[in-house]
């Protein structure tokens, strides 16, 4: 389980790839205080650490972890957000994150306001997941709350010190993020279908 709130930005220092998994080799400046089968939190995607060497550990991620992130694009250098399991003796300071992608979504707008900067992310909303105004949502690990919503899309707004410290600082029109619905309204929309 994670919460949304981001340790740091590591970087992708080297890919393979073996049949039909994805080998990321990714340096952090905790790799030192991580175990072998640790669970860490990749743009928001739950890895297995299976191989620590100095700053630079090692995760694999499975052809339907592939299919439905969006790992598979990453390139040698990439920034991704990461954060390791919660604790269950601190404060829940995001939300309920499992760590377990429900789909890709697409930043169609970016908005600088007084004080944040609004982006907007479109989904196929045949899936099944929904939000709603003011629920959470997960983008690329990140917990943020949702502004506004529709059938298809969402809003959120971000406040600078976030953006310093994540990789949505890198987002363009067009760039494809990992999205978490929550999970208590993906219970509820479950239900409902019943």
């Amino acid at each position: 389980m994670f919460t949304g709130i981001i340790e740091e930005i590591g970087k992708i220092v080297q890919i393979e790839r073996e049949e039909a998994n994805l080998h990321l080799y990714v340096k952090s400046s905790f790799t030192n205080e991580l175990k072998i089968d640790q669970s860490v939190a990749h743009n928001g995607v739950c890895l297995t650490v299976v191989a620590i060497d100095g700053d630079v550990y090692r995760v694999t991620a499975i052809a339907e972890t592939l299919a439905k992130t969006h790992l598979g694009s990453l390139q040698v250098g990439d920034a991704v957000n990461l954060e390791r399991g919660m604790l269950l003796n601190t404060r829940l300071d995001g939300h309920i994150v499992q760590g377990h992608i429900d789909q890709t979504g697409t930043c169609s707008a970016i908005q600088e306001e007084a004080g944040s900067t609004r982006f907007t992310f479109e989904y196929d909303p045949s899936t099944g997941n929904v939000v709603i105004e003011k629920g959470s949502i997960t983008v690329n690990g990140v917990s943020l709350t949702v502004i506004d919503a529709t059938s298809h899309s969402f809003s959120v707004a971000v406040i600078p010190y976030t953006l310093a410290h994540t990789n949505l600082q890198y987002l363009q029109i067009g760039s494809v993020v990992n999205l978490e619905f929550d999970v208590i309204g993906k219970y509820v929309a479950r239900l409902m279908q019943r």
